[in-house]
């Protein structure tokens, strides 16, 4: 990411790059590597970090709704990130100008000068550190914490910081002042955030904050029920769209980006795939004003660069990308939302395979997203298991439109009890503009069995899962990495245009990919057998029973047989 210089220009200097090679750190996801001790440590005292914090955060939170509160936490964790990554460059400064053997040695140095060397931008923002005026440095704040007016410090920090940084203009929630707190409270909760250690290294806070903060966004999610699930989707949806899609290169959208999940697994792929997130560039549009800005600090954090648009705005009236041709577009769309239509939408050049209906703007949604796709790209979108075989009101014309133009790649059922905030059961689309392979068919995969419960009353898709769904599809394509493809009874299926036809254009898996296979050794069919007959023979002789006992009972009302 490169922030735009401002100032005079400086002469050029000669940068060192120092590499330093560990060991891969176990994750929250558990991934596979070789680990030491340290490493362990490190992800037990990670997890601690998140728990205990969350737990004492969650109690913090006395009276006020979970909708609230998440913003204060998360932007005080932000701050909190960028104050301290912020105090490590400056240290890291100091002792590079103090050093004979670096070429920032400053011979000759005054405390003035090296005062205002320290004070100079162009150190921080090539290195991605956000400036953070002093006045808005977290010991400033933790130092005012139990002031009356520790609110309104905290927003004019913001403020300060915004104006420093023009990629956070109009990003940072300023509602600490006015939040509903009972005395004392956010003084408490800034001790708290400040007991986040953030490591040694640009790198390793960077890690631990983006942990952290993911891990927070799913817990609100949780906390919020229903609500939850409008800026969260659950890690392993959003890590199935993305091992399947592969988004390694070119440009990169999510039309309804939420909190920006998508674009931090899709981070993750292109680092473990080993490739550079300057290969891929990000866009994303949300409407609520408040999930945008989490977004957009979720994105920073990281040091992806990104475009939301210039403010949040509604994707089908406001589309802030109305020439967008992307590679990849990763969506979860609202389920079945039925108030998006507005007239203007009408004869719209997005819905070139029949107009939606405004009652539901699941079809619209796939239609918004092949419009944004270049030739040859692809999408994977979240969406209702309705959306599969709906009928009602131009649905089911649209979808064989899109059948019949071979647009539909993948078709996935996923188990129910993945979301936080719905039990609607869910399906995984995903679409290609100009098929480059497999022409004229589709790859039908049911995964509604393949889930293990995480808690009561959700689950998940494990890593395992999770590849052999992706490890299927690439197979289908033709990768060369892959093992050859082969039907799979009850799990997998590819499937001709002229039969999905003949079902109607119905999309659902199970519709295709038939029974799972079940061996059973001649002994064991006539053991069953013999079993189910004589169960037979007992619910036949009941019946006879039953029909003798009816019999005499009409037979003494009069009737005769």
């Amino acid at each position: 990411m490169i922030w735009p210089l401002e100032g005079p220009l400086r002469a050029p200097r000669t940068v060192r790059v120092r590499c330093t090679i560990r060991p891969a750190r176990l994750t929250v996801d558990g991934i596979d590597g070789d680990l030491n001790q340290e490493d362990e440590d490190n992800s037990r005292m990670l997890d601690d970090i998140k728990k205990t914090l969350w737990a004492t955060a969650d109690k913090l939170r006395a009276n006020m709704d979970a909708a609230e509160y998440k913003h204060l936490v998360l932007g005080l964790i932000f701050v909190k990130y960028i104050s301290d990554t912020f105090q490590a460059k400056r240290g890291e400064l100091t002792a590079r100008f103090a050093d004979e053997a670096d070429e920032y040695f400053l011979p000759d140095s005054t405390p003035d000068l090296l005062a205002a060397e320290l004070e100079d931008r162009d150190y921080y923002r090539e290195v991605n550190v956000f400036w953070v005026p002093e006045a808005a440095r977290w010991e400033a704040l933790r130092a005012a914490a139990k002031q009356p007016d520790i609110g309104k410090r905290i927003d004019d920090a913001l403020s300060l910081i915004e104006a420093e940084n023009p990629k956070l203009k109009g990003i940072l929630d300023k509602r600490f002042a006015r939040a509903q707190l009972p005395d004392g409270k956010l003084g408490e909760l800034v001790d708290l955030v400040s007991t986040i250690g953030f490591g040694s290294s640009a790198a390793e806070a960077r890690d631990v904050l983006g942990q952290v903060y993911e891990y927070f966004l799913g817990m609100f999610a949780s906390a919020e029920g229903k609500r939850g699930g409008q800026f969260y989707t659950p890690r392993s949806i959003v890590k199935t769209l993305v091992a399947v899609l592969a988004p390694h290169h070119g440009k990169v959208y999510d039309p309804c980006c939420g909190s920006g999940g998508m674009f931090v697994q899709s981070e993750e792929f292109i680092l473990s795939h080993g490739g550079k997130l300057g290969d891929v560039a990000i866009f994303g549009q949300e409407a609520n004003p408040t999930t945008w800005r989490l977004a957009a600090m979720n994105l920073a954090i990281r040091g992806i660069d990104f475009n939301l648009g210039r403010e949040p705005a509604d994707t089908f009236t406001r589309d802030q990308f109305p020439d967008l041709r992307a590679d990849f577009i990763l969506a979860n769309p609202p389920f079945n939302i039925s108030d998006w239509w507005h007239a203007s939408l009408t004869g719209d050049a997005r819905w070139h395979y029949g107009d939606p209906p405004a009652g539901n703007a699941n079809y619209a949604w796939l239609q918004h997203m092949l419009h944004h796709l270049r030739p040859g790209g692809r999408a994977g979108i979240v969406l209702a298991n309705g959306s599969m075989s709906s009928s009602q009101n131009n649905e089911g014309q649209i979808r064989a439109a899109m059948v019949d133009a071979d647009v539909v790649e993948v078709m996935i059922a996923l188990p129910g009890q993945l979301f936080f905030n719905t039990q609607i059961p869910a399906c995984l689309w995903f679409l290609a503009k100009d098929k480059r392979v497999r022409r004229g068919e589709v790859l039908f995969i049911d995964a509604r069995k393949l889930a293990v419960m995480i808690s009561r009353v959700q689950c998940e898709l494990t890593g395992e899962v999770v590849d052999r769904i992706a490890g299927t599809v690439a197979a289908w394509r033709g990768d060369a990495a892959a093992d050859g493809y082969a039907d799979v009874a009850g799990y997998c299926r590819s499937v001709g245009l002229a039969e999905i036809a003949e079902h109607g254009h119905v999309l659902t898996p199970g519709r295709y990919v038939g029974a799972e296979a079940v061996e059973d050794n001649d002994d064991d069919f006539a053991t069953k057998m013999q079993a189910l007959t004589e169960k037979l023979g007992e619910q036949m002789a009941k019946g006879a029973e039953l029909d003798a006992v009816i019999r005499a009972k009409l037979g003494g009302l009069g009737y005769e047989f």
